[in-house]
């Protein structure tokens, strides 16, 4: 599995009946792969799995895998309430052809470290597909602490971390302990820059449902070290980047594939739309990046 490049944790379309739009899924695919981006993501967090029927859920994972087998990377979200689950979705990823996996600790259980350690060792162990870990601390209730990282990343197919902390001393601290064949991915979109000026290569952005193209080049100016341009593109999406992370983020990042010419409709409860003053705010700070780029 390729973990390097932009990965899309891709919304999952509705349609005005609130029912999966498999053909606005298609296309947001499609234009994913057309911006260059390096993996897709099914079934993570910007996806909404949680609001996903079981019956839903395949369809997501079969219509991602029809589109972008062979042409992208695909990983299967297999956030899961225990072992049990997470093991069971992933063999639905393993029967459709998914490369990898990413996975959270356990939601709502608020498991110790010993804990959130076997629990990632006893899934791992059933599977030979490569496993991103996912710590999320502000949604899943408990963080991967350090130590356990480093137990963890012995394990031959737990490959990488996405760290959505926000902490970025954990960020410096991981880089800097060098562990072999493991890697550490971006799950900050406000604070991109700084992961990519510390060698990280590799960015599961929600915000890309938004920027694809803009942040495959974004990352493409990191690899050649021309931090002036990374500072630059940053500039110039914070706003909306911003505006996403302060709250309401999967909202903003269905809003914002109207750049995408795909209609993705809404989220469904436990979300619930944003404000019609919201909404214009964020589509606000769209257009006039838009504006600025053509300008």
């Amino acid at each position: 599995m390729n973990l390097n490049g932009i990965l899309v944790p891709i919304v999952t379309p509705f349609d005005a009946n609130n029912e999966l739009n498999e053909a606005a899924l298609k296309a947001l695919v499609e234009s994913f792969i057309q911006a260059g981006v390096g993996g897709i993501v099914a079934c993570g967090t910007t996806g909404e799995y949680y609001a996903l029927t079981a019956h839903e859920r395949r369809r997501v994972l079969e219509i991602v895998a029809e589109t972008g087998r062979g042409r992208t990377s695909l990983i299967a979200g297999v956030n899961s309430m225990s072992p049990a689950e997470a093991i069971a979705r992933i063999r639905e990823a393993e029967e459709l052809g998914y490369e990898g996996l990413m996975l959270s600790p356990t939601p709502y259980s608020l498991p110790g470290q010993n804990e959130v350690v076997a629990y990632f060792k006893e899934v791992a162990a059933a599977t030979t597909l490569p496993i991103v870990m996912y710590n999320f601390p502000a949604r899943i209730g408990v963080q991967i602490e350090l130590e356990s990282v480093y137990e963890l990343a012995q394990v031959k197919n737990i490959v990488g971390i996405k760290e959505s902390s926000g902490n970025f001393s954990r960020v410096v601290a991981m880089v800097n302990a060098d562990l072999p064949d493991f890697q550490v991915v971006c799950g900050c979109d406000d604070q991109a820059a700084d992961f990519l000026f510390w060698g990280v290569r590799s960015w599961i952005s929600g915000g890309a449902n938004v920027f694809p193209a803009e942040q495959v080049q974004m990352l493409k100016a990191a690899e050649r070290e021309d931090w002036a341009t990374v500072r630059s593109m940053m500039k110039a999406m914070l706003p909306a980047i911003g505006a996403m992370e302060s709250g309401n983020y999967n909202q903003k990042a269905k809003l914002g594939c109207v750049r995408h010419g795909v209609d993705v409709g809404q989220v469904r409860l436990p979300l619930l739309p944003v404000e019609q003053q919201e909404r214009d705010e964020f589509l606000a700070l769209i257009t006039a990046y838009d504006q600025t780029q053509e300008g």
